[in-house]
C-alpha cells in the first residue's frame, strides 16, 4: 500500500514538474510551481520526512511563487510607457 502511494506521489511530481517547464506564461508558471511545491511536500510526508515537508511547504509552495509573482508584476510595470498627453 505504501509503495503505491509513493508511486502516485512520484507520478504527480513528474507531471507537475513537466507542466511547470512547458507553461510559457510566467504567472501560470508561478502557480504551477506552487502546486509542485505542495506535491513535493506530500511526497516528503509519505516518505516520512516531515521536517523537509514543512520546509518545502513554506518555501517551495508559498515563498518562491510569491517572489516570482511580485517580480513579474514589477517587470511588467516598468515595461509600460507613460501615455502621451498625460502629465505626472
Amino acid at each position: 500500500m505504501a509503495d503505491a502511494v509513493i508511486v502516485v506521489a512520484l507520478l504527480l511530481v513528474a507531471v507537475s514538474a513537466t507542466t511547470a517547464v512547458t507553461v510559457r506564461d510566467p504567472v501560470r508558471q508561478a502557480l504551477v510551481l506552487a502546486v509542485l511545491g505542495v506535491v513535493l511536500a506530500v511526497l516528503f510526508t509519505v516518505v516520512q520526512a516531515p521536517d523537509v515537508a514543512l520546509s518545502q511547504l513554506a518555501v517551495g509552495s508559498a515563498l518562491t511563487p510569491l517572489l516570482l509573482l511580485l517580480t513579474v508584476r514589477k517587470v511588467k510595470r516598468r515595461g509600460r510607457k507613460p501615455k502621451e498627453g498625460r502629465r505626472r
